[in-house]
């Protein structure tokens, strides 16, 4: 089993409620495929004495149980009258609902079954950051009432750098001792630099797809990789043909296939002209919005003024889009441009535009949510975070190149320190500090 860090916030989610008497289910949102329903039935079966998962896609008849009185006594008679082994154990009982999204009736639930101490409830789905109105998939009911107070929601993420380390076999106290090295501002040793710049740089290649990382954690196959990769990216585009309504299909489709091409040559924002010529933000603003709300890209809008509070400084029609796992992005490109990043070799535009989209991923799984500054034509910061209870540039560099954004922005608006991500090792000179690529899994 892949070592997860989101089993951990189950376990506090578990203790919280029990301990405090949380009146609240849980819901587990992302994009398809990053292993939410694994590990939510390993942590059922390793954490409570009794598990129970109805899962709606596969057993669309167990919707039987939320019909009529949806109060907790109700739907437990029904449970146990469906499901024969389904034992009640008070305060140590699991139930999960997967691909809630095809049960309106059990969303509505949620409510009452929060009140009931006796059980836990997690639920999860399949593009669960869609509103009902815009999935066009016939099978997902709209509930009578969404359980607003009644559910706590994570998001949860491929795996991120760290995590990916851990399926290779690097414990914490390796990581640890890489850690060390950036609290104290310690530059890294060449030679361990170069082992984990290597590594970082098969990150990006192999991404954090549970079932990508599993399968090469034990062949070490780059073919293998890039046949699971490319199911992982038919099965999205499956979904926008599926859950897309009506000429959104083709829209959102085509959206999506330029986010690539976009990266590729740097531009400064998402141009919808370049999806199609001559086209606007009129016809293509709701594919857009589609894709964001599934998940499936991570968006990063332009500011007008880098101060607190970020959100409102944005600049809603000028943002960045961003493929939610770099390995996809690189099966996207192809197998040479794979191996030109995994010699170091890759050069052009496009090689800026990977180096981005890693480091949006990363600072995404951190927590961060993700702006970039471009106050005129000659300067931009790629990433700015909300931390310590300030703004902090964040430039990313391929390379080792110069940074006069970030020379500038420093002293425009004088920040306690400023982060440059480049391919060699980390130092400090005055507010700037230098790191590593693969430092950005502290940050």
């Amino acid at each position: 089993m892949l070592k997860r860090k989101i089993y951990d916030d189950l376990i506090e989610w578990k203790n919280i409620r029990r301990n405090e008497k949380i009146r609240k289910c849980l819901l587990i949102k992302g994009a398809r495929q990053v292993g939410k329903s694994f590990i939510v039935k390993e942590f059922g079966k390793r954490e409570y004495s009794s598990f129970l998962c109805i899962d709606f896609f596969r057993n669309p008849e167990l919707k039987y149980v939320f019909e009529g009185d949806l109060t907790s006594e109700e739907i437990l008679k029904r449970i146990t009258a469906s499901v024969r082994d389904f034992r009640l154990v008070p305060g140590d009982t699991l139930i999960f609902l997967d691909e809630i999204q095809r049960c309106g009736n059990a969303r509505t639930a949620i409510k009452f079954l929060a009140e009931d101490m006796r059980f836990d409830v997690i639920s999860s789905g399949s593009l669960m950051g869609l509103t009902y109105g815009e999935d066009d998939d016939k099978e997902v009911e709209v509930p009578d009432s969404v359980p607003v107070g009644y559910e706590s929601q994570i998001t949860m993420y491929s795996l991120d750098f760290e995590e990916f380390l851990w399926a290779y076999g690097y414990n914490e106290t390796a990581i640890s001792v890489l850690r060390s090295y950036f609290e104290a501002g310690e530059t890294v040793p060449e030679s361990i630099h170069n082992k984990y710049e290597s590594l970082f740089r098969e990150y990006m290649v192999v991404g954090g797809m549970p079932e990508v990382v599993a399968d090469f954690a034990v062949n070490k196959d780059f073919n293998r990789v890039e046949r699971i990769q490319r199911d992982i990216i038919a099965e999205y585009r499956d979904d926008i043909a599926k859950h897309a309504k009506g000429k959104e299909k083709q829209y959102v489709r085509m959206c999506y296939d330029a986010v690539p091409k976009q990266l590729a040559k740097e531009l400064k924002k998402f141009q919808y002209s370049s999806v199609e010529k001559g086209q606007t933000r009129r016809k293509y603003g709701g594919s857009v919005q589609w894709l964001k709300d599934s998940e499936i890209v991570n968006t990063c809008y332009n500011i007008r003024e880098p101060y607190l509070p970020l959100m409102a400084n944005a600049k809603e029609d000028q943002f960045k889009l961003y493929i939610n796992d770099t390995g996809l992005l690189c099966c996207m490109y192809g197998y040479e441009t794979k191996l030109a990043i995994l010699n170091d070799t890759i050069r052009g535009n496009a090689r800026g535009g990977i180096y981005e989209n890693i480091i949006s991923e990363c600072l995404i799984k951190r927590g961060y949510t993700l702006y970039y500054y471009k106050p005129d034509s000659e300067h931009e910061i790629e990433f700015l975070i909300e931390k310590d209870g300030e703004v902090i540039p964040v430039e990313v560099k391929a390379g080792n190149n110069p940074t006069p954004s970030l020379n500038s922005y420093i002293e425009d608006f004088s920040p306690s320190y400023a982060y440059k991500l480049i391919g060699g090792r980390n130092g400090t000179i005055g507010a700037k500090i230098t790191l590593p690529h693969y430092f950005v899994m502290f940050i």
